[in-house]
Formats: structure tokens, C-alpha cells, sequence
């Protein structure tokens, strides 16, 4: 795998021929902040242990998909801010992707799901790791119909497109640590912008979800802002006749799903 536009943006760029979690990888690596500093980048086309929201495994045929996880040391000093990071990640990879499929409509599914014509491309993970994030992402390339793992995803092969995955990892890192960067500046997400940017690509909103909770219990609802702090506000349905909509913000921890209607 040729990266060497990419090379040029991260702090370090490793790529591994096949890994279990480039995640887990990245973490294990992360102690040593002289040898990894911000933006080090650890790539693989071959991950056998991917892993997402709720412990989710999976693997991907060898080559079909890009594994990319990004460590974030430069961090903003808010709590509050660095909550937006998986968003700033969905914005910086929905533009990676959107660059390379023009007249495709892509989009970021709150909260960290990218979708081009309303099927996930890719799908985004960040963690903490002491002082640092780690922000892990998956984006289906070369994966044919066949392979798709559900009927909801698609690929850039399925596209009839070809990546080019030395274009999308360095677009990527690029508008990752502008925004980043822009946000610590800031402060907080309204004034660095990210809160208009993100409200912008997500196509979550105005749209009708249904939001499993963690007490199993669901909620139905039209998606109809992202509140200052990054989650979501729903306004949900009433089941009483004549009873106005109550609005709730769901973060990320309490969404199971957010199904587009």
C-alpha cells in the first residue's frame, strides 16, 4: 500500500499487511509519546478483529476494506469539546469520501456512521487512551456486493469507483487535525464551527429514528437538531392525543441505533 501523500501529513504512519485491531494495535504502541507523537496513523487493507460500538467484532476479506486509526494527542482543554471528537471525525471522513465520489449523495448518520446514498461506507470508533484519543475508522473500498456485510452497506466498489487510498487517508488527516486544531482554538464546537459543519453533513436530521435505549426500551421520533454539546435532540412522539412533543437528547452512550426512515 502506497501512502506517500499521507506519509507526508502524519506525525508517524505505520502500515501493517494484516492486523487484528488497529485500534488495539495503536493503543499498545501509545505509551511512547516520542516515538508516536500526534497524528500517528496505523493502516491496514487486512484487519481480522475489527472492533465497534458495544464490543461489536467483525472481519473483512483481505484487501476489500481500509482499517485506519488516527492518535490525537494535541487535544482542546474542554471535556466538553473533546466529546466532539468521533463527530469531527465523521465530518473530516464524509469530505475524504465525498471528494472521490462527486454526484454521490454522502452524508455522516449521527453519530459516527458515514453513508453514501444512504448505505454506510464507513463506519468511526474513538476511545481514550490515557492523555490521548485514538480514533479508529473502517471504510468499505474494493468490498463487492457480495461481500457487504449487511444490505445496508455499501462500497466504493459498489459505487463503480476505485479509491484511492493514499488521496483519502491524507484528506482525511488533513481536515482531522484542522478541525482539531480549530476546535481547541475555539474552545467549543459552536464557535470553532464544527457544531454548523457537523449539522450540515448530518443526514440524520429531519428524518424519523427509532433510539433503542439501554433499559431496552425504544424511543420513536423525528431527529430534528445536534444540541451544543453534540448529541442528539429527538423530538418524540406522543402516544396522547393532544399532548404536545417532548424533546430528548440522546448522546452516543444511549444509542443503540438511529434508523433512517
Amino acid at each position: 500500500m502506497d501512502l506517500q501523500r499521507a506519509s507526508g501529513t502524519a506525525g508517524r504512519l505505520l502500515v501493517l499487511p494484516e492486523c487484528g485491531s488497529t485500534n488495539a494495535e495503536l493503543r499498545g504502541r501509545a505509551s511512547d509519546a516520542t516515538a508516536w507523537p500526534h497524528l500517528s496513523v496505523l493502516v491496514t487493507d487486512s484487519q481480522t478483529a475489527g472492533r465497534g460500538r458495544l464490543d461489536r467484532t467483525w472481519d473483512t476479506p483481505a484487501g476489500a476494506a481500509l482499517a485506519i486509526s488516527v492518535l490525537l494527542r494535541d487535544l482542546p482543554e474542554s471535556v466538553d469539546a473533546r466529546g466532539w471528537l468521533p463527530l469531527a471525525a465523521g465530518v473530516a471522513m464524509t469530505d475524504a469520501v465525498a471528494a472521490q465520489l462527486p454526484g454521490h449523495e454522502a452524508g455522516l448518520k449521527w453519530p459516527n456512521d458515514v453513508l453514501v446514498g444512504g448505505r454506510k461506507i464507513c463506519g468511526i470508533l474513538a476511545e481514550v487512551v490515557g492523555d490521548a484519543v485514538i480514533v479508529g475508522a473502517g471504510v468499505n473500498t474494493a468490498m463487492t456486493h457480495a461481500q457487504l456485510p449487511v444490505p445496508t452497506a455499501t462500497s466504493f466498489a459498489c459505487q463503480d469507483a476505485v479509491a484511492d487510498v493514499d488521496r483519502l487517508v491524507a484528506d482525511y488527516l488533513n481536515r482531522l487535525d484542522a478541525i482539531v486544531r480549530e476546535l481547541g482554538k475555539a474552545g467549543d464546537a459552536v464557535r470553532s464551527g464544527l457544531h454548523a459543519e457537523a449539522t450540515a453533513r448530518c443526514i440524520t436530521l429531519g428524518r424519523d429514528v427509532a433510539v433503542s435505549l439501554p433499559d431496552g426500551t425504544s424511543m420513536l421520533g423525528r431527529a430534528v437538531r445536534l444540541a451544543d454539546d453534540g448529541r442528539l435532540v429527538v423530538a418524540e412522539e406522543s402516544t396522547e392525543a393532544g399532548c404536545a412533543e417532548s424533546e430528548r437528547a440522546v448522546s452516543s452512550g444511549d444509542v443503540v441505533h438511529a434508523r433512517l426512515a
